[in-house]
């Protein structure tokens, strides 16, 4: 089983949006996947609830970060080939426990100043759990230097940036607030063509194969 921890200190990053997004992307390929939610608000909780009655998966619990490593060996158990772990923000204590617990931590972060300063303290904790990292871009405009300025300055903290990112689109929105992903509502649309890139992306970069296996 292969582990997904997604980490921001900064709230609003898209933490729950890629989470839910990959984890129906990983559904959609015939993985086996389970989202962990250990935010209190529950935003991954609260999605899968507003879901229809025929989309029983992905799977998402809400849990305390105490029972964290109990849940992925139940998890492990029952045969789930990938595990997403959804993070509050300004909570370094369970991130580092989902960091630690994790085969790669991503670092979803919008081009914008305040944010790519945000991630440093993200970066030292995956450090501290030496753990692999990848900073994924969120919310990126269609047009302008913002994109290409956002690598450069990740660039300097010395770790990866995903080379597909997830645009600055309405289509993320109106699929989460429904309870659906956007490649559910608009499956050759835009974002879940980005969506899809991405997956296949991290799923290379940790070993998850198209067959489900390891």
């Amino acid at each position: 089983m292969k582990t997904l921890a997604i980490l921001s200190g900064k709230g609003g990053a898209g933490k729950t949006t890629l989470a839910v997004h990959l984890a129906v992307a990983a559904e959609q390929a015939g993985h086996s996947t389970a989202v962990i939610d250990l935010d209190p608000q529950a935003s991954a909780f609260s999605w899968k609830s507003t879901r229809v009655a025929d989309k029983e998966t992905p799977v998402v619990i809400s849990a305390h970060s105490a029972r964290l490593l109990e849940i992925l060996d139940t998890a492990r158990d029952e045969g789930v080939d990938l595990t997403i772990i959804d993070t509050a923000p300004h909570a370094e204590t369970p991130a580092l426990a989902a960091a630690r617990a994790a085969s790669l931590v991503l670092i979803p972060c919008r081009p914008a100043i305040f944010d790519l300063r945000s991630i440093k303290t993200t970066i030292d904790i995956t450090r501290l759990a030496q753990v692999p990292s990848m900073v994924v871009l969120n919310a990126v405009p269609a047009r302008g230097k913002r994109t290409a300025e956002a690598r450069r300055a990740i660039a300097t903290y010395n770790v990866p940036c995903a080379p597909f990112e997830l645009g600055n689109r309405v289509a993320f929105v109106s699929a989460v607030t429904s309870g659906q992903t956007a490649q559910e509502t608009d499956p050759r649309g835009k974002a879940s063509q980005e969506v899809l890139s991405l997956y296949t992306h991290i799923t290379k970069h940790i070993g998850v194969l198209s067959n489900g296996k390891e």
